[in-house]
């Protein structure tokens, strides 16, 4: 069987995997041993799979292959923060990035290379689409992350938001499938509640999250609460309005008794007044909910300058006297393109290694 046959063992649940085996005159239990290599030890080669014959460890060689990533790059912020550049094949690249703090250590993920949105406050909305990654792809970013948050802090990996690169919920299949190999108890046995899935704003999507009784957090990333102003920085708007928005965000917490967030980035003179903020209570109203005030970090092309702090605080100050659950949130890893909207690349493909910055490599 040449390379290109090969079946992506990952792309396999057990069951199938038992079956393929039996199929082919192996034990079931040998497949049950390869699926705990694979998602439980994260071993991305056959031939370290060591309680396997070497004749066994041969034939998974010549009939499957193993969609790992790689780390190309690792860069390292003044305030911790570690951005991570993963090759997943084909001269291409995603990121994705950790995020410490003094109450949590999270792993901020891609789901897609580049995105299709083009949201105009985005560097990642600046690339093309170039394809979904896979359920492996996605976790191997958070088995990475993990390593790097135990190795470099000493400190366990506490939260996962899927906010890199991508639109989540347009790589809907993957992303569940991660989720559930993340949470899972052969896998690496996270709490969903530990899980953040962060969209643009898909309506009929957010309702079949509903309809699949999800257990992580549900995050819409809002920015404007009004369809005009929304729809000048968020194409997607124009095909999912706020008033379909708002019908499948009270469908979805019907379903799944989840609170959701709202991703507010507040730029400079758009949407930093309170008439805009009197608009995201209204809004804010149709489900439970927590607010995230989100600092905007500029980016090549970007027409947008980051908001003045008394504006800021003025802003928080009003959601907070209508009683809502507002966050502030500074942005970390800005020195290094890591900040929330700062993922990008700025590369396409793998760049020459003489250009990378020369921070440590993590072990892998």
């Amino acid at each position: 069987m040449t390379s290109h046959q090969k079946i992506a063992i990952r792309e396999l649940s057990l069951n199938e995997l038992i079956a393929q085996f039996e199929a082919s005159g192996e034990k079931s239990f040998r497949a049950k041993q390869v699926y705990e290599w694979l998602w439980l030890h994260h071993v991305h080669e056959f031939n370290q799979m060591s309680n396997l014959s070497l004749a066994l460890r041969a034939k998974l060689e010549e009939e499957y292959s193993i969609d790992a990533i790689r780390i190309d790059d690792e860069q390292i912020s003044s305030d911790r923060t570690i951005k991570c550049a993963f090759s997943v094949g084909e001269g291409k690249v995603v990121e994705g990035v950790l995020i410490p703090t003094t109450s949590r250590m999270t792993a901020c993920i891609s789901s897609q290379v580049g995105c299709s949105l083009s949201c105009t406050f985005c560097a990642t909305g600046k690339l093309k689409l170039m394809r979904n990654l896979t359920a492996g792809e996605i976790v191997d970013q958070v088995v990475y992350l993990k390593r790097a948050a135990e190795q470099k802090y000493e400190t366990p990996l506490t939260n996962i938001v899927y906010m890199g690169m991508g639109e989540p919920l347009l790589n809907y299949k993957n992303t569940l499938r991660s989720i559930e190999r993340i949470t899972a108890p052969n896998g690496l046995g996270m709490s969903p509640k530990r899980i953040t899935v962060s969209t643009a704003g898909i309506a009929k999507m957010i309702r079949k999250l509903g309809d699949d009784e999800v257990k992580f957090n549900l995050a819409l990333s809002l920015h404007a609460a009004n369809d005009k102003k929304r729809s000048e920085i968020m194409e997607i708007n124009d095909t999912n309005n706020l008033a379909e928005l708002a019908d499948a965000l009270i469908y979805f917490h019907e379903k799944t008794g989840t609170r959701v967030t709202f991703e507010y980035i507040i730029f400079d003179g758009f949407n930093d007044s309170l008439e805009d903020a009197a608009e995201l209570a209204k809004f804010a109203r149709c489900v439970p909910c927590k607010i995230n005030i989100i600092e905007y970090n500029p980016i090549d092309e970007g027409g947008f300058q980051r908001a003045k702090p008394e504006k800021v605080s003025a802003f928080a100050a009003y959601l907070e006297s209508k009683n809502l659950v507002v966050n502030v949130r500074r942005s970390r890893g800005k020195d290094i393109d890591a900040a929330c909207g700062q993922l990008a690349n700025k590369n396409k493909a793998i760049p020459d290694r003489t250009e990378l910055l020369k921070q440590p490599k993590l072990k892998a």
